[in-house]
């Protein structure tokens, strides 16, 4: 089996990766938000127009990991100021603690510390026991919790967690 290794997404894999977002968060999501829900946020945070606008603003960047010619995760993150965000990160459920989140996530950190980024943080629902026990492995802690408004009636109830760059 080959490594699946970060490369930068292309225009060529947006229906890729919201074919991919679609699987993850139906296996993760559903115990913890509702199915309406889900569907606003996957229709607004992958839209091919949104990631296609995001390809193009240097202060968001994006990675792809395959294994052979399949998709089996992702990662994009922006720059937040002095600090930047990973916003997503996300692989396949048949594919994970195989490596391939740590190596997303390697390339994100890489991709801050080139921005001279002090910090990387992120969001992660309360409820999402395996994403929160898998950030804190990589070294995040929670810096607090809160709930989002998200807009369409709907919040997002995440913990906030960080690690110094």
């Amino acid at each position: 089996m080959n490594e699946a290794c970060p490369q930068r997404l292309t225009v060529d894999d947006i229906d890729a990766v919201s074919a991919l977002a679609r699987t993850v968060w139906q296996a993760t999501y559903p115990a913890l938000i509702s199915q309406a829900q889900i569907d606003v946020m996957l229709a607004d945070r992958y839209s091919a127009e949104r990631i296609r606008m995001q390809l193009d603003d240097p202060r968001h960047a994006w990675w792809v990991a395959q294994q052979n010619t399949t998709l089996v995760g992702f990662a994009h993150a922006v720059q937040d100021g002095a600090d930047c965000k990973l916003d997503k990160l996300y692989v396949h459920p048949a594919n994970q603690r195989q490596g391939t989140g740590s190596r997303l996530l390697q390339a994100v950190q890489d991709w801050a510390r080139q921005r001279q980024a002090r910090r990387l943080w992120l969001q992660v629902n309360r409820g999402n026991t395996q994403a929160i026990a898998a950030y804190r492995k990589y070294g995040f802690r929670i810096v607090e919790s809160r709930v989002f408004d998200i807009g369409h009636g709907y919040v997002m109830d995440d913990h906030v967690m960080e690690q110094a760059l």
